[in-house]
C-alpha cells in the first residue's frame, strides 16, 4: 500500500505563508551575527569566553535535535515545535536587548540554540508539502529562503549598530519574531498520515546504523565548524581590524552570502547532473580550506571581499548537499529522526569550532583562528576523498515498514 502523503495538495498560499515564517525564524537568529563577537568584546569578554559563548549556540542543538526528531516522528506532529522555535527566538533576542552582562549573553545564546534545534521540524514539515520524489526540490527551496534571510538580516546588522547602537539588531529580531509567533498558529500541517506510519522506537537502530547519515553528518560538522569560525564568527572582526567600519560590514556579508545562496542552486541544477556528489564535496572542502587559511595574510579589504566570495561559494556547495544526502536513503516516516541525528551531529561543529577558535586566539594569536578553520576544511577534503571511494554511497535505502 502506498503510504506517501502526496494525496493531500497544499495550496500556494500555505507554501508562501510558511516561507514567510521561515524567513522570520532565521532573521531573528542571524540579525546580530556579524557584530556578535565584537559586541561580546565590548562587554569585556576574553576571546576564550567569547568563543565559548558564540559556540554555546550549538550546545542545545547537540542535546535536543535528535530527541526532537524522534518525538516528532513518534507523534507525527511538527507545528508545535515550530511555535516553540519562534517563541524561544524572541526570548533570546529580548534577553540580549534588555541586559548588558556576559552571563545573560551566554543564557540568551543558549536559548537561541533551542530555537535552532527546532529547524528539524521546519524542514520535515515543509517537505510534507511536496510529493516524496520532490524532497530534493523542497530542501532546495527552504535552503534558499534560509540563506536569503541570513543575507538580509546580516547585511542590516552593521548598519543598524552604526546608526542606532548595539541593541538595535536584538530589538528588531525580537519584534519580527513576535509577528512570526502570531503567524505560526495558522501554519498548515499535513494531517493524513496514519498511525501505522509512525516510527517505533525499535526502528531507531536502523536510522542510527545507516552509514551514509553518519558520514555526511560528520562532514557537515566540519563544514559548519568552519562557517561558525569564519563568517558567522571571527571574519567580521578581522575585517574591522584591517579597516572596515561597522556599517561597511554589509559589503563583507554580501560578498560571502550571495555566492553562498547561489551555490546550492547551481549545484542542484547543473553540477549534480554532471559530477559525482563526492567530487563536488571534494571541491567545496578544497575551497573552504584555501579561502579560510588565506585570511590572515590579507591586509586589503577588497582582496578580503574577493576571497570570501569564493569561500561563500565553496561552503555553499557543501552544506546543502550534505543535508540532502542525509535523508536520501531514509523513508518518509523516519526522516525527522534521521534529520535530527544529522543536525545534532553537525551542531557539534557549531559549538566546538568557535570555542576552539576562541581558545587558540586567546593563547596564541588571532591569526590561528583562520589556520584552524583551514585545517578543518583540509580534514573535510581528506574524508571526502576516502569516503567517496567507498561503496557506501550506493547504500540500499531502509525499508518502509509494511502495513
Amino acid at each position: 500500500m502506498n503510504t506517501n502523503h502526496s494525496t493531500q495538495k497544499i495550496s500556494l498560499y500555505y507554501h508562501l505563508f510558511f516561507v514567510v515564517i521561515t524567513f522570520i525564524y532565521w532573521f531573528s537568529l542571524y540579525i546580530y551575527v556579524p557584530i556578535f563577537v565584537e559586541y561580546l568584546d565590548y562587554l569585556g569578554g576574553a576571546y576564550t569566553l567569547i568563543g565559548f559563548i558564540a559556540g554555546s549556540y550549538g550546545i542545545m542543538q547537540i542535546l535536543l535535535r535528535f530527541p526532537l526528531g524522534i518525538i516528532s516522528d513518534k507523534m507525527q506532529i511538527r507545528k508545535p515545535f515550530i511555535i516553540v522555535g519562534l517563541v524561544t527566538g524572541v526570548i533570546s533576542c529580548f534577553g540580549f536587548a534588555l541586559t548588558e552582562s556576559l552571563s545573560f549573553a551566554f543564557a540568551s545564546r543558549v536559548i537561541s540554540g533551542v530555537t535552532a534545534s527546532m529547524w528539524v521540524a521546519f524542514t520535515v514539515l515543509y517537505a510534507s508539502y511536496f510529493r516524496a520524489e520532490e524532497t530534493t526540490k523542497a530542501m532546495g527551496n527552504i535552503q534558499f529562503v534560509t540563506v536569503a534571510s541570513q543575507l538580509i538580516s546580516m547585511g542590516l546588522s552593521g548598519y543598524l549598530v552604526s546608526e542606532w547602537g548595539w541593541k538595535t539588531p536584538f530589538w528588531l529580531g525580537g519584534i519580527l519574531g513576535c509577528i512570526g509567533i502570531v503567524m505560526s498558529f495558522w501554519v498548515r500541517e499535513v494531517g493524513n498520515q496514519t498511525s501505522n506510519q509512525k516510527i517505533e522506537f525499535k526502528e531507531l537502530r536502523d536510522v542510527i546504523k545507516e552509514p551514509l547519515v553518519i558520514k555526511v553528518a560528520l562532514l557537515s560538522a566540519l563544514a559548519n565548524g568552519v562557517l561558525f569560525i569564519t563568517m558567522f564568527g571571527f571574519t567580521p572582526t578581522y575585517a574591522l581590524n584591517i579597516g572596515a567600519t561597522k556599517d561597511s560590514l554589509i559589503v563583507l556579508v554580501f560578498s560571502f552570502m550571495i555566492p553562498h545562496a547561489v551555490a546550492p542552486i547551481i549545484t542542484g541544477r547543473y553540477l549534480l547532473n554532471r559530477f559525482n556528489k563526492w567530487s563536488i564535496l571534494l571541491v567545496g572542502f578544497l575551497g573552504t580550506f584555501l579561502f579560510s587559511a588565506v585570511i590572515p595574510f590579507i591586509t586589503n579589504l577588497e582582496i578580503l571581499y574577493v576571497t570570501q566570495m569564493l569561500n561563500g561559494y565553496a561552503q555553499g556547495m557543501t552544506i546543502p548537499l550534505l543535508m540532502g544526502m542525509a535523508i536520501q536513503t531514509i523513508p518518509l516516516n523516519k526522516r525527522a529522526t534521521a534529520m535530527g541525528l544529522f543536525q545534532a551531529i553537525y551542531a557539534i561543529g557549531i559549538f566546538v569550532g568557535p570555542f576552539a577558535a576562541g581558545a587558540v586566539s586567546q593563547n596564541i594569536n588571532f591569526a590561528t583562528v583562520f589556520y584552524l578553520a583551514g585545517a578543518i576544511g583540509l580534514l573535510g577534503l581528506a574524508l571526502s576523498i576516502v569516503w567517496g571511494r567507498e561503496k557506501s554511497t550506493h547504500a540500499v535505502p531502509l525499508k518502509q515498514k509494511s502495513i
